[in-house]
Order: structure tokens, then sequence, then C-alpha cells
């Protein structure tokens, strides 16, 4: 009796043994690598009947109902069960990590330096889900943390895939859902878009390409200009380009403001495509940086407040429109830095430097001259300095014929002033063997202005030397004109007497 009780056992476990067997080889899908949810509640089925058969193998070899050999076999089931549940579950959990960016922001610190602070979440939503989905409550599905993503990299690109930010690569170490993690990024590259790379987990990656939001509490625009120290000349201008950025979610139209330039300087803003003036400027959804261009006018003369190699520090500001009503002394005094930065407002420092320069105009009343084989040509010439700096070491040059001799007076001027004009007398003697004919030669004029060379405008000069009449030939000639007219008159009268 006693082995017939034990055969039967024997039997019922051998078929125990086989259909979990046949149960591990169902849970082989070629369908589970799709859908692997469907495939990880086949392993749990498979593992829970794997373990529960193999607790009764224990306790059936514990009695002396089956041998080892039985017990191994169902514990090989049992491991085999197990480790394909966990790879399912293990899939599953992998596939649905997710990391993503909830909040970029671009902000700048108060040394001009762009930051932008990433805000990364762990949105998998893995644990509670999967454990109410699956009804899954036990140590393995805790152990493997589920809500919990590791090593996650994170950097950011621009469009050439160039890595723009410092750090080069920030880590997080453990991203838990419901838990997102804020990054702080230097840009080494001003850009209003980014890439975002992120590597995760068991090396997923992931990238975005992300407009980045303006700090909303900074309530400014920054202002930058390139081209912030100028030199110009008197009686020209200068054109300082500006990048006007937006930092604020409230205020989107601002206007532009010059504070602590001399009123002899005008200036205007223009759009540096248009060339259409300016004075406010519209920011839009789309567009939060914009482009400007400030144009200053200096005076032909210098002034007490516009002097010459004097530097101009001046302020150009972009207030919000409902604040400059509040504002209407800008122009009434001078502004310090640290004024303006209690303000609020975006601002920037510009300077400018005027310059002179020299002009040299040479005015020469009679260019023609006629005088005789010994006689001289002389003549006077004006020099004036029609230019903003005073001239130095203005010199009179003559190309003049071969064996001809020259006199100018002065022949150096050491000075000349601002609108000052001064004469000079120049004097050309032919030699004595010079022909009858005509003369040329040029006159040129050279300055210094600030030890920069100036030339005035050449001046040609032509002289014609006359052949010298002789006496005894003139008398003769008038005789004979003489004796011809009253051959005429002596001929005429015999004539009427017929």
């Amino acid at each position: 009796m006693r082995l017939n009780v034990r055969f039967r056992f024997i039997l019922g476990s051998m078929a125990a043994l086989l259909a979990v067997q046949a149960l591990a080889q169902v849970n082989y899908n070629q369908r589970d690598d799709k859908y692997r949810l469907l495939g990880l509640k086949r392993a749990k089925e498979a593992y829970e009947t794997a373990r529960s058969e193999h607790e009764r193998y224990k306790d059936l070899h514990a009695k002396g109902l089956i041998s080892t050999a039985e017990l191994d076999r169902s514990n090989n089931g049992f491991s085999d069960a197990e480790v394909n549940y966990q790879q399912s579950l293990l899939a599953v959990l992998f596939e649905s990590q997710y990391v993503s960016v909830s909040r970029a922001i671009k902000y700048k610190t108060n040394d001009g330096g762009k930051h932008v602070k990433l805000r990364i979440a762990n949105t998998s939503g893995g644990g509670a889900e999967f454990q109410k989905l699956l009804n899954i409550d036990d140590q393995l599905f805790r152990s493997l943390q589920p809500d919990v993503i590791n090593n996650v990299y994170v950097s950011l690109l621009n469009e050439q895939g160039s890595i723009i930010s410092q750090p080069y690569e920030a880590k997080i170490a453990e991203l838990q859902h419901g838990r997102p993690k804020d990054l702080d990024f230097t840009l080494l590259q001003d850009l209003d878009a980014v890439t975002v790379s992120m590597i995760y987990a068991n090396g997923t990656s992931r990238t975005m390409k992300i407009f980045l939001q303006k700090d909303a509490t900074a309530n400014k625009v920054l202002v930058q200009s390139e081209q912030f120290s100028q030199e110009a000349d008197l009686g020209t201008s200068a054109t300082f380009d500006l990048t006007l950025e937006l930092f604020s979610g409230a205020n989107t139209t601002y206007t532009l403001e010059v504070v602590n330039l001399p009123r002899q300087i005008n200036r205007f803003f223009k759009d540096p495509t248009g060339q259409a003036r300016l004075s406010q400027i519209k920011f839009t959804e789309t567009t939060n940086t914009r482009k400007a261009a400030l144009e200053v006018s200096l005076p032909d003369r210098p002034t007490t407040e516009v002097a010459m190699d004097k530097p101009i520090p001046f302020f150009v500001l972009v207030i919000p429109r409902e604040q400059i009503g509040s504002l209407h002394h800008l122009q009434t005094r001078e502004w310090t830095q640290e004024e303006i930065e209690k303000l609020g407002v975006g601002y920037a420092k510009l300077e400018l430097l005027p310059r002179g320069k020299g002009r040299l105009l040479v005015r020469a009343p009679q260019l023609f001259h006629s005088i005789k084989s010994d006689g001289a040509a002389e003549m006077t010439m004006e020099l004036v300095n029609e230019g903003t700096r005073r001239l130095d070491n203005i010199q009179i040059k003559v190309d003049q014929p071969l064996n001809w001799s020259k006199t100018i007076e002065p022949s150096v001027i050491t000075t000349l002033g601002i609108g000052e004009e001064k004469r000079v007398r120049l004097s050309f003697t032919p030699p004595a063997s010079a022909e009858v004919g005509k003369y040329e030669m040029r006159v040129q004029t050279s300055a210094l202005s600030d030890n920069q060379p100036i030339n005035g405008e050449d001046k040609s000069v032509t002289i014609e030397i006359q052949a010298s009449a002789s006496f005894f030939g003139t008398a003769l000639l008038v005789l004979l004109m003489v004796g011809l007219v009253a051959g005429i008159v002596i001929f005429g009268i015999r004539l009427s007497k017929r």
C-alpha cells in the first residue's frame, strides 16, 4: 500500500515538473521582444508556478518520496524560470525609462556671463504603475529600483554637434521619479536654441533641440556692442552696433535712450537692415534677440564739451515702455554707472573719442605768367587749413625745369591752426640760355596732422618767355610803314588832279 502511494507521488511530481517545464517553454515567445509587458506577465506566471512546485518538491524530498536527482531537476527548472522572469522584468524597466527636460532657462549673471539652468526629470513613472498592473510586490522588484535612473550624463551642443557648455558634461548619479534635478551650465557660445544630449541607464541616448526660455524675473534687455569704443573725426559720424537680448517674461516693448552725450553731438537709433530710424523696439514670442545701431554725428569744430582726443563716455538705455514716464529727467543731468544700475534697466556703456584731421587747401590767383628772357616770374599762393586739427611743418616744393632758380618765402611754415591762412611768395628766374617758349613747373605742398602726412593739391604753373625786341629793326619797320603810307597819299593826290 505504501509503495502505491509513493508511486502516485512520483507520477504526480513528474507530471508537475513536465507542466512547469512546458509553462517555462511557453514563456519563450518570439513576440515577447516586441510586446515586453505581455512577456513579463507570462514570465511572472511561470516563475510563480515553478516556485510553488519547487517548494512542494522540497517537501517530497524531505519525506523521502523523491530522489535528490529529481529535486535537482526541479531546482534547475525553478532557476530557469526565475532568471527568465528577472530578464523580462529588467527589459520592461529599461525600456520604460525616460529622461526629459522640463525647463531650460537662459539667464545673465552680474559679470555678464550667459548661463543655462536645466531641470532634468525622470518621467518614466515605472514603479507604482508596473507594480499595480502586474501585482508585483516582491523583494526582487524593490531591489531593482524601478523609480530610479542611474548615471545620467547631460551636455549642451550647437548645430554642428560641438559641446558649448561648461562643464562639458554634467552627471546625475541617481534621478528618482518625482524628484527632478537642476543643472547649471555656462554657455561658451551665445545661442538662443541648443541641443541637449543625454545618456543614461544602460546606454540609452536621447537628444532634444530646445529653445531657451528667458528669466522672467529679470525684466531686462541685455545690451551689447562689439565696437563699444570708437574714434571719429570732427565733422564725421560713427555707428555703434547694438545687440539687444530680451530677459523678461512680461514686457516686450522698450524705449531706446542715450544719456551723458553732449548736446552738440547729434544721435539717433536706426535699423541696421532697413536704415529706418527707431525710438522703440519690440520683441515677439519667437524673436528674443534684435539688432539696432546708434549713429552719432560730431560737430565740425571742437567745443568745450567736445574736445579733441578726450574720450566721451556715455550710456545707451533700454527702458520698459511703462517705466519711461517716470524717467523724464534723463537728459537733464550726468549719470553715474551706479545710478543707472539702480534704475534696473538694460544698458551698455559706450565711448566716443573725437579726433581731428587737418586739410590743406592751396589757392593760387594766377598760374600763367609771361616774362622776358631776362625777367623773373613772381606769384603768391595762399595756404589754408580747412580741417579740424592743427597742421604742422608745412613745406612747399617746386619741380622746376633744369637750371631755373626759385625763391620761396617762407619755405617752411611751422604751424597752421584750424581755419588759419598764410601767404607764400614764389619767384622763378630762367637761365640766360633759356629759349623762347612755355615752361611748366609743379608746386607741391605737404604737412603733418597728428603725425599723419597730409598733402595739398598740386598746382601747375606755366611761364612763357617772350623774344626780346630789336630797336633798329623796329625803327626801320616804322620808317617803311611811314613811307608806304606817304606814297599812297601822294599817288592819290596826283590821280585826283588828272
